[in-house]
Formats: structure tokens, C-alpha cells, sequence
């Protein structure tokens, strides 16, 4: 138990920090956009990259090398921590797991709703159902570790556990709502890597080059396949070990541990770099104003607080969750509006939902103002609630 406790923690010490890097990023991003440096930001972002032999090649511009490529290794990374949580963590009884699922749920369906009311009629929008029922838990642990150590350690973990929860939904999303046309051959050639890679698990193959290789080999033929790349990340994820195996740590710890720094401050702030940066040339209330962005924003700021904190009051008014240790309805409301905070995955889903240059700054618009004003009112909800339990404590002694 205290091991576990002691990797949970060590975790959000690391999401934490990240979180704060990715803030920092985001606005390099914005200046980058907005200056002229825009003629560099936008030269990098399109660079065309090839990779491959004779007919057989891969060419895409850097941007979708960030998105396409670098975001498979951060989904195999969330791929290995829920594997780890449904099999040994907080998603591994329904004792532990019912209230962060039923919170998720709530917090996925509302703002899809609610995205889905403002862009009613304007049908070419609705494919961006999915951008506010994302949530950054980078940028959210960031927001909560500006807190200090007041904020009680089974908020975080409820937090952490939602977020999880959260990034399983959006594989799920992704896979079956954002595939474009399927390629049955280069379908099955993944599918026959990815028996392999369950075979070497079966064989109790602890060393990680195989699953490297095999994981590269997926990529390839996923990506040509039709079904978003990243999604390969995933699936070798879960083949990856969890047993211990002659006393040495499992092979899935390993490479949790290797990668995490990677991701959190490296492949995260060069999607945040590469997708966050908003050309505010020409901005007017019009454009602040349309569905598509109003959507986006009411979605992360309205719904996902509604939808998390009505979906956790039900579970537990009805007997079928309760509240964990030291947490009260104050610190529920203040992480409902800390799920807000969509950023990176919201960018991801709509760089997937859409293409074109003007509505991805319409997306753009959206996802900032709805996490950004999520996160503000996260932190004061939850900093009032953090002083109220300090003054408490404070009384009885």
C-alpha cells in the first residue's frame, strides 16, 4: 500500500510540474503566433518530413509528425498507467473506481450536450462533439499543486483516477468516431503485430526492444490503415508486463518510469507548442461569439462541472459511491471545474475533427477561454475550501 502511495504521489509530483511547463508553453505559443515570429512558427509547423523507401514512404508535415507520431508515444504512456489502474491501482475494485466513473461519465456526456445544443444548426460543426469532454490532467494537477499541501491526497487521487478514466474514453472515441476509411491489409498486418505482442507477453518476455520493435511496426501500418496512429500506442501498451519476474520490477513500471519525463517535458510541450498557437490578427467579437467556439468554451466551463458534480451527488446520495476521507462537496466542486481545463487532449480531438486552418483557430479559441476560465475558478473554489478546512483545523486544537 505505501508503495503504491508512494508512486501516486511520485506521479503528481511529475504531472504537477509538467503542468506548470505546459502553462509556460502555451503562451510561447501564443507570442510565437502573434509576432513576427509567426513567419518561423509557421514554417517550422509545415516543414515536410519523409521517412521511407521507394514507393513505400511516409511524408507528413511536422505538425502531424507531433500529432501523429510523438502523441503515440504519449497514448502508449496512458495506455501502460491504465492497465496499471484497472489491474492493481484505483480502477481495480468497483469499491474504488464507482465515484471517479460515474463523475467521468458525467463529465464527458454534458459538455458533449451542451457543445452539441449551440452547434445545432450548423451540422458541418457537429463532428467536434468530443473536443469539451477532454480533460488535461498535466494542467490540472499543475493548477493543484499551486495549492501546496492542503489539498487532501484523496482529492488528487479522485482527480488522477477521473482523468484516467477520462483518456480511456477518448481512445475509445477516437477509434470509432474519428477513423477515416479502412484499409483492410494494412489493418491485419497490425492486428498479426499485435498477437505478436501478446504472445511475448504470454512468453513472460521482460526486455523492451521486441515490444519496441513490434510497437514502431504497428504504428506504420495503423497509420496506413486508416484508424488514428496514436491508437497503436495503446494497443501495445497492453501488452506490455505487468508480473515481476525473478524479483525484478515488471517491465511495465520500467517503462512508465523512463518515459513519463519524456512525455511530461518534452512530447506534451511540443504538441502544446505545435497546436496552441492562436492568430489573434483580425479578431473580433464575431468570431468569439460563433458556435464552434462558444460551444467548445460553455462545453469545458459549463458542462464539465455540471456534468461531473451532478454525476458524483447522484452516486452518492443513491448509496452506490461515497465521498473518500477529508473530501467535502466544496473540494468536489473545485476538481468538477479543474476537469475543465481540456487543453492538450481538446486540441488533440480537434486537430481530428477538423482540418481546416480557420476553424482549428476557432478550436483553438474555444479550448483556451473554456480551460482557462475552468482553471481559474477551480483554483478559487478549491483555495477557499482549503482555507476553510485550515481554519477548521486550526479551532479544535
Amino acid at each position: 500500500m505505501e508503495r503504491t502511495l508512494s508512486r501516486i504521489q511520485d506521479f503528481m509530483k511529475l504531472e504537477a510540474s509538467a503542468g506548470l511547463v505546459l502553462m509556460g508553453v502555451a503562451l510561447l505559443a501564443m507570442l510565437a503566433a502573434n509576432t513576427p515570429l509567426s513567419v518561423f512558427y509557421d514554417t517550422f509547423l509545415n516543414t515536410n518530413i519523409r521517412f521511407g523507401v521507394s514507393s513505400f514512404e511516409i511524408s507528413k508535415p511536422a505538425l502531424l509528425w507531433i500529432n501523429d507520431g510523438l502523441m503515440a508515444i504519449f497514448f502508449f504512456l496512458v495506455g501502460l498507467e491504465i492497465k496499471r489502474e484497472v489491474l492493481m491501482g484505483e480502477l481495480s475494485s468497483f469499491d474504488k473506481a464507482a465515484l471517479p466513473i460515474l463523475a467521468a461519465v458525467g463529465g464527458m456526456a454534458v459538455p458533449g450536450l451542451v457543445f452539441v445544443a449551440f452547434n445545432w444548426g450548423t451540422p458541418e460543426n457537429l463532428s467536434g462533439w468530443a473536443i469539451p469532454t477532454a480533460t488535461d490532467i498535466a494542467f490540472a494537477l499543475g493548477i493543484l499543486a499551486l495549492l501546496g499541501k492542503r489539498v487532501p491526497m484523496a482529492l488528487k487521487v479522485f482527480l488522477l483516477a477521473v482523468a484516467i478514466i477520462d483518456d480511456l474514453a477518448a481512445i475509445v472515441i477516437i477509434a470509432v468516431f474519428y477513423t477515416s476509411e479502412l484499409s483492410a491489409n494494412a489493418l491485419t498486418l497490425s492486428m498479426l503485430g499485435f498477437a505478436l505482442a501478446v504472445a511475448l507477453n504470454r512468453m513472460g518476455v521482460q526486455r523492451s526492444a521486441p515490444y519496441i520493435i513490434i510497437g514502431v511496426f504497428m504504428w506504420v501500418f495503423v497509420l496506413k490503415s486508416g484508424v488514428h496512429a496514436t491508437l497503436a500506442g495503446v494497443l501495445v501498451a497492453l501488452t506490455i508486463p505487468l508480473k515481476e519476474k525473478h524479483g525484478d520490477k515488471a517491465l511495465l513500471y520500467k517503462l512508465e518510469h523512463a518515459l513519463h519525463p519524456w512525455v511530461a517535458f518534452l512530447i506534451l510541450p511540443m504538441f502544446a507548442f505545435a497546436n496552441a498557437g492562436v492568430s489573434l490578427a483580425g479578431l473580433s467579437l464575431a468570431d468569439l461569439t460563433q458556435p464552434l467556439t462558444i460551444g467548445i468554451a460553455a462545453g469545458l466551463f459549463l458542462g464539465k462541472q455540471a456534468g461531473v458534480l451532478a454525476a458524483t451527488w447522484i452516486g452518492v446520495k443513491s448509496g452506490v459511491a461515497r465521498l473518500p476521507v477529508g473530501v467535502t462537496w466544496q473540494h468536489i466542486y473545485g476538481v468538477a471545474c479543474l476537469t475543465g481545463v481540456g487543453f492538450t487532449m481538446s486540441l488533440f480531438i480537434g486537430s481530428l475533427a477538423f482540418g481546416a486552418d480557420e476553424t482549428m483557430n476557432a478550436v483553438r479559441l474555444g479550448v483556451i477561454a473554456g480551460s482557462v476560465l475552468s482553471g481559474l475558478l477551480g483554483f478559487t473554489v478549491l483555495r477557499a475550501a482549503t482555507q476553510r478546512s485550515a481554519v477548521a483545523q486550526s479551532s479544535t486544537t
